[in-house]
């Protein structure tokens, strides 16, 4: 099976808002006008209220309730904004496929954006950049689920059991889940540092290109987030430290830190409801 050739004669492809598009774009641009993307946001009623709802919650609650996404930037911030958009705009595009829980899906997708974020604070990259790497890493699973949903599923049931989901998928379809997300980003337009982020997120050392260091961003917030339940002894014990020598993070300073971690996911839910 060729993915190139299942995606295109895929009759259910999930098309990306032109809103999103724009604002990734602007993550490399410094001339973007932010009037005219809120305009843009401000047409979008449901957008809207989730952006006003969010801007007059308590976590960024001032003594006035506002009424504007103009007004929402100025008390939240436009990369709080653009990370709230985007959220928002991806998690409205895709339908839950049968046997597919959708909710989990980006809850998990959520926390790994939460830490990749955190992780690149740390980093030279692009923390806004990161997130969004970390918010679609696993993309191509749902893409999977979406076309191939009998297939996807009778492979889920033995990842569970522990056997490796990548592995499975380059067995019975010719390819994996991060392969699926690299071409589903292209064709969204998304830049090569993104595409790259996602194809190359379990592997980053065999990538030696400009995405290698986003994905080694996402391979260790992907580890934070496996074990996130995990006692901190346990964590920093088998933590991946050569991916944090390649991106020249001090290990000090940010394992000391770790503890911040406990509160970078307050507010998952209203990104998602």
């Amino acid at each position: 099976m060729k993915l190139q050739t299942l995606i295109d004669g895929a009759t259910n492809l999930p098309s990306v808002p032109k809103i999103i598009q724009e604002l990734i774009e602007s993550f490399s641009n410094d001339d973007f006008d932010i009037d005219e993307i809120a305009k843009k946001v401000s047409q979008d009623q449901a957008l809207t209220a989730k952006v006003l709802r969010l801007a007059n919650s308590a976590k960024f609650g001032g003594n006035r309730t506002i009424g504007s996404v103009n007004d929402a930037i100025v008390r939240m911030g436009f990369d709080a904004l653009r990370t709230l958009v985007l959220a928002s705009g991806l998690t409205s595009t895709f339908k839950a496929p049968p046997g597919f829980d959708l909710k989990n899906f980006w809850r998990r997708s959520f926390m790994v954006a939460n830490r990749a974020k955190w992780v690149a604070n740390y980093t030279k990259e692009n923390s806004e950049v990161a997130f969004t790497c970390g918010m679609i890493h696993a993309i191509g699973d749902l893409l999977l689920h979406i076309l191939l949903p009998d297939q996807a599923n009778d492979i889920d049931s033995l990842a569970q059991k522990g056997a490796s989901k990548e592995e499975l998928q380059k067995n019975q379809l010719g390819f994996d889940y991060t392969e699926a997300g690299e071409e589903l980003a292209i064709r969204w337009k998304f830049p090569k540092v993104i595409s790259d982020a996602i194809r190359w997120q379990n592997h980053p050392e065999e990538h030696d290109e400009e995405g290698a260091a986003l994905a080694s961003v996402v391979n260790i917030a992907i580890y934070l987030t496996n074990h996130a339940e995990e006692d901190k002894q346990t964590l920093l014990e088998s933590f991946p430290s050569d991916l944090g020598n390649t991106l020249g993070i001090n290990l000090v300073e940010m394992l000391g830190s770790i503890d911040q971690l406990d509160d970078v996911d307050a507010g998952i839910d209203e990104l998602i409801s």
